[in-house]
């Protein structure tokens, strides 16, 4: 399955006003350390959600897979690149609204991330592109190897650095304190 060029012209006008949007917001285009990294390992950094990838990259890789899956379920007669741009949207509207106060309150209040501050626009790009990359595999990958990859994805950052798409949502929506402090190392 490939995407019609046109459908790609979509994705990047998403992206285009995505970013628009964070800049208007006020949101710094690349870390204020001043550089840009590849990889930022370090989860209680402050170059942590300022660059290309972190640990919570595979969470955008899932949403892919998620996106995909309902998109093929819903809407399995709509074109892929239709599905892809649907996606793209929902991403970009969700590192928008993350990265609003209201969000950037309620991860510094109710999970592990009390020093959040919010993505770089870099990052909330390319968290958007890890997205659309996770769509694509799912469109060529079976469903149960999509499933497999998504589970150990999860379990890997689980271990890692006690924090996964998974956890992130429930500490978002109804948070544990059993969960927090198990995330803070106590």
């Amino acid at each position: 399955m490939t995407v019609a060029r046109k459908y790609w012209v979509w994705v990047l006008i998403a992206f285009m006003i995505g970013a628009a949007i964070l800049f208007a917001m006020g949101r710094p285009p690349i870390c204020t350390c001043g550089y840009v990294k590849l990889w930022e390992g370090a989860v209680n950094s402050p170059g942590n959600s300022q660059h290309i990838a972190d640990w919570y990259t595979p969470s955008h890789i899932i949403h892919g897979f998620i996106f995909y899956g309902i998109g093929a379920w819903l809407f399995d007669k709509r074109p892929l690149g239709e599905r892809l741009v649907a996606a793209s949207i929902v991403e970009l509207a969700w590192e928008i609204l993350e990265n609003s106060p209201m969000i950037i309150d309620r991860y510094r209040e109710a999970t592990m991330a009390a020093g959040y501050s919010g993505d770089s626009i870099l990052n909330s790009l390319f968290d958007g592109a890890w997205m659309v990359g996770g769509f694509l595999v799912a469109a060529r990958l079976p469903w149960r190897v999509t499933l497999g990859l998504a589970v150990a994805a999860e379990l890997l950052t689980l271990y890692v650095i006690r924090d996964n798409l998974t956890l992130n949502v429930l500490m978002l929506i109804s948070p544990i304190d059993a969960v927090r402090v198990w995330q803070a190392g106590a």
